[in-house]
Parts: structure tokens; sequence; C-alpha cells
């Protein structure tokens, strides 16, 4: 008898173990969305980039540094967060018709590095301030959060993310067209927000949302790029969907994050994009959007908290683009943008846009 209560204790223990650690596992695959992040706004082209708007998954005594290559080129090293895959963006902060765009990224020893190019509209390579962010993910996340990523070549996918497990597609249309397909990230209406940035090394590329198609079964999207002026161009590019997540791919921390999208570029505002869905603050008060000066203001009320970081797109399937105009303020506790900027050629223009923020805490 006390043999098999010995034994039957054994193997409860054992059943015990097997189930903490499988309930462990399953918390750890969903809590390891994202394993590696980092952001940055870079002001300078040699050195450390302002401290108040950079941060990581990396150790609290490292930062951001770069050094400047080529005319308009800026090395960028995320310290301790090296991975193979992942996925970045790139917005220009400038007061003129000016973008900027990824060559690549790597891992170089324990570090993450990236090459940015700037250019002004016409393809002349131009040195300017921009903020980037590079994430890589893993794991899955209970509905109705939800995290996509590609990273495509121009002719294959080089790596994908879906938080439900699926797998993202790309099917390319017409010269500068493509269409992703995230699948089981879909909602009934339009949630969430993008964000998608070029990706080529030997040439000015511009890329954007073209259109989006929201479905329960996946979320639909429309990749467009151009080249130095406005001609359809093939190209590399690097796409994001966030709903209910910071851009980063985590949440809690922060729980200060939203995102919008300008859905009336010709309205004087202040006014809360619709549905509420594209409109994501997790205060409970709307984000607005109104006229600043030759652009847009955008504010994300009671989530503004240093250290923090701000990524911009545009919508639609012409050549506009857009960038931020000056580097965005946290009056308290507000995050505002003021103002982004959008263009066709060198003309400021009424676009839509999509804008994400947010911060470490």
């Amino acid at each position: 008898m006390r043999r098999l209560r010995r034994a039957l204790l054994g193997v409860l223990c054992v059943t015990v173990m097997l189930v903490t650690g499988l309930a462990s596992a399953v918390t750890s695959a969903q809590a390891a969305v994202p394993d590696r992040w980092g952001f940055a706004f870079v002001d300078v082209f040699s050195g450390t980039p302002t401290l108040a708007h950079q941060a990581g998954s990396w150790s609290s005594a490292s930062v951001v540094t770069v050094s400047p290559g080529a005319t308009g080129q800026v090395k960028v090293v995320f310290p301790g967060i090296a991975s193979p895959a992942g996925v970045a963006h790139v917005t220009a902060v400038s007061p003129n018709a000016e973008w900027c765009q990824l060559q690549t990224w790597l891992p170089s020893g324990p570090d993450e590095v990236a090459l940015v190019q700037c250019y002004k509209y016409g393809g002349a390579p131009v040195f300017v301030p921009f903020t980037i962010v590079f994430e890589e993910s893993s794991g899955t996340l209970p509905a109705p959060q939800a995290l996509g990523y590609v990273h495509y070549n121009g002719g294959s996918v080089v790596t994908q993310f879906n938080s439900t497990a699926g797998v993202d597609t790309v099917a390319p249309g017409a010269v500068g067209v493509w269409t992703v397909t995230l699948p089981g990230l879909g909602s009934s209406s339009p949630e969430g927000g993008f964000q998608v940035t070029a990706v080529d090394r030997g040439q000015p590329a511009r890329c954007k949302v073209g259109g989006w198609s929201a479905a329960i079964a996946a979320q639909i999207v429309q990749v467009v790029c151009y080249n130095a002026t406005n001609a359809p161009l093939r190209t590399g590019w690097t796409l994001t969907y966030q709903r209910q997540r910071a851009i980063t791919g985590a949440a809690s921390p922060p729980k200060y994050f939203g995102y919008t999208l300008e859905v009336s570029p010709g309205t004087p505002g202040p006014y809360a994009p619709t549905p509420v869905g594209i409109n994501f603050n997790p205060s409970g008060a709307p984000n607005t959007i109104k006229n600043f000066a030759v652009g847009r203001e955008v504010t994300f009320p009671k989530i503004g908290y240093l250290r923090d970081h701000v990524q911009v797109t545009g919508f639609g399937s012409g050549p506009e683009y857009c960038n931020i105009l000056k580097v965005w303020t946290t009056p308290p506790n507000d995050a505002v943008v003021s103002g982004i900027k959008c263009y066709n050629g060198v003309a400021v223009t009424p676009y839509r846009f999509f804008a994400s923020y947010t911060s470490e805490k």
C-alpha cells in the first residue's frame, strides 16, 4: 500500500509538473511577443541620438549609436538585440519633400544594425532626421489583440509573423503593386493600423498602403511603391499590422500607445476619425486630427510619455507620400505630432495617412 501511495504521489507530482510546464510554455509563448525591439529618433548623424526618444529591450546601460556613410546614408546600431529576422520601419522628419527608406538590417555580433538612406523628391540623396523602429516577434495573442508583419524583397517573402500562427502571403500584381493577406487577423469592420516602408539598397524607393479590405477571415492590404519621382517600382518593402498592440509588438508595457487613420484630410478639425477601431487610444479619449500650418496635427491624449516614438505612412493608390514636419511634443500626458505633411511631387497636398505612437511605459 505504501509503495502504491508513493507511486501515485510520484505520478501526481509529474502530472503537476507537466501541467505547470505546459501552462508556463503557453504563457511564455504569448509573452514572447515581441522577443526583441527598439526605436530611436535619429537627430544626429554621428554619435548618440537624443535619449528622450530612444528605448529598447536592451540593458539600461546601453544606447543607440549612429554613424554616417555616403551622402544621406546613416548606420543605426541597436545594442544587444541581434536577430536574423524581424521587421523595421523608418519615417523622415523634415519640413521638405523628402523621405527615408531602409537599405538593410542584420545582426552584427550582439547588435542589430540598420542602414537608412534618405532622398529629396527626384532622387538626390540628403541627410534627413528620421524615426526608426525594429522588432522581432514570436508566439500568439488572444483576440482581439493582433499583430502581423511581412518583409518582402521584391520577389519573395523574407520573413513574416502572424499572432494567430497563420501564414501571411503576398501576391504580386501590376508593377509596384502587391496584395498582402494576413489570415486570422481579420475583423468585421476596419480595425487596427498599418505601417509600410520601402527596402532597397540600389535605388530610391517609396512605399505605402495602397488599399485595405477588412474581413473576418483576414486583413487584406495592398502595398504600392514608386521610384524617385512618380513611376511605379518593383522593390522590397516591410509591412506591419497592429491592433491593440504597440508598433513594437509590445503591450503592458507599454500602457501608453495609440494609432489612427486620417480619413478626412480636407476637414479643418479637430475631429476624431471613425470607425473607432481605426482610432485606438487605451485611455478612452479619442485621438484627434486638425489643420496645422501646412499639414495636419495629430493629438494622442493622455498617453504622451517619454521615451516615445512615432511612425507615419501614406494611404492611397497614388504616388503621394508623407513625413513628419518636426519632432513631436508631450505636453502634460498628451502626445502631439505637429505636424504631418503629405506631398504629391514637391507640392503639399491633403492626403490620408496612418500614424502610430508608442511610449516605452
